[in-house]
Parts: structure tokens; C-alpha cells; sequence
């Protein structure tokens, strides 16, 4: 099973209270509709912010973040995205990492152009581990960003017997794909749902009823096809 979190702000509000019993992913760049959120789903997604922030070349406010993650965190089945810098590399990531104040209740982020081994040492660590899409590995389902995923889905399946929880971020269009992400995320609906062909509570319906891959198995190699 994939949890799909939409993404918000969901408007009007109407809207929103179609997709009542959802999973929804609440931005600290974009909060106003935490509280509805909260009401009316089944469980809530804070992410940080950092990629809307970059994208528009605004600046984190980490301890504000801490503030309202403080809010929400009451909720069980409410959890956070650990703060992270696009493009900062490792060492300020885990820098970040090492000050979050809530323990288990937020996923740190693991960016695609990173080192492998810094995406093991976070699923030997924590319950729930994110990855982003970032460097050249830009734009989802690329061929570059296929052949990175598979090497480090690869590496995580040589050590774990048992699939870790992984969250796509930015992966909705990733459901039914080979890649076994516990849970994705996007903001499709909040996007698209005024479109003439489309009502928010159909795409919602259209996702949620789809689901990845249970467990990786790692792609025949060229030199297997030959051999079989």
C-alpha cells in the first residue's frame, strides 16, 4: 500500500472538504490550511518548505518551522519532514539532522546526488527516510534519475530485509511504478482539480487507488539477459 499525501493549499475551501479521509501534505511555505487538515484527514504530512523556499530564492526560518511543527506533532499519525538545504551538501544536511528536536516524529531527506552510503546510514537510523530529487537528478523518471534510484534501491535492498519506509517527495506520478516508496506526495490536485475534466475528489480517488511495487527486484543486468 502507498500513502498518497496531497499537497495544499486546496481552494476554495469547499474543495478541500471534498477530500475529506485523505492523507494531506501541509507546507510551512504555504500553512493556512494545517488546522482544516487536521479535522477532516487521515493523517498529515509537514513538510519544511526548503524546496518552494529555493525555488524562490527566500530564506529557511528553521526555528520558526520548530515552532509550528510544536502544533501539529500532538497528532499520532502527524510527522514532519526534517529540515534540509537543496544543495548544501552532507555535511550541513546531517548538521540539520543532529538538531531536530522531536526525534522519530520527522524523516530526514536524503538528496538524490548525495552518497549512497549517507542514504543507508539514514534507514539504519530512522523509522521513515525522504528523498529528493536534486543535482542531476532534477527531473523525475529521467533516464539518469532511473539508473540512480535503481543503484541506491539496489543498496538499500542488500541490507534490509525488510523494506525501510521511503517517501518520495514531489513522487505522486511514481504510483505503480517498480520503485516500492511506502508513501509520495505532490500537489496535483491542488494544481489541476480546475481543470473542465477534472473535480478534486476524482484525481484524489484516481491516486490513492494506486500503489507501488511492495518490495524491489533489482533489473536484469545486460550481461544476465545474455547468460539466461
Amino acid at each position: 500500500m502507498t500513502i498518497h499525501y496531497h499537497g495544499t493549499p486546496i481552494t476554495p475551501r469547499s474543495v478541500l472538504a471534498t477530500l475529506a479521509g485523505r492523507h494531506f501534505c501541509v507546507s510551512h511555505a504555504r500553512p493556512e490550511q494545517a488546522a482544516t487538515c487536521h479535522q477532516i484527514g487521515q493523517s498529515v504530512m509537514l513538510d519544511n518548505g526548503a524546496f518552494s523556499k529555493f525555488t524562490k530564492g527566500k530564506e529557511t526560518d528553521w526555528a520558526a518551522f520548530y515552532d509550528w511543527c510544536d502544533l501539529w506533532l500532538d497528532y499520532p499519525t502527524t510527522w514532519a519532514v526534517i529540515p534540509d538545504e537543496i544543495d548544501a551538501g552532507s555535511q550541513m544536511q546531517d548538521a540539520l539532522v543532529n538538531e531536530w528536536p522531536f526525534g522519530q516524529r520527522g524523516a530526514p531527506v536524503w538528496h538524490m546526488d548525495e552518497p549512497i552510503d549517507r542514504l543507508l546510514r539514514l534507514c539504519d537510523g530512522w523509522q521513515r527516510v525522504c528523498i529528493g530529487s536534486t543535482g542531476d537528478y532534477w527531473q523525475i523518471l529521467s533516464p539518469g534519475w532511473c539508473a540512480r534510484m535503481d543503484e541506491a534501491f539496489n543498496a538499500v535492498a542488500s541490507r534490509h530485509q525488510r523494506w525501510p519506509w521511503v517517501h518520495m517527495l514531489r513522487g505522486m506520478q511514481l504510483s505503480r511504478c517498480e520503485w516500492p516508496f511506502a508513501s509520495v506526495d505532490s500537489t496535483d490536485v491542488a494544481q489541476n482539480h480546475n481543470r473542465p475534466q477534472n473535480t478534486a475528489k476524482s484525481m484524489a480517488e484516481r491516486w490513492d487507488a494506486a500503489n507501488t511495487s511492495p518490495d524491489w527486484q533489482a533489473p536484469a543486468k545486460q550481461s544476465d539477459l545474455f547468460a539466461a
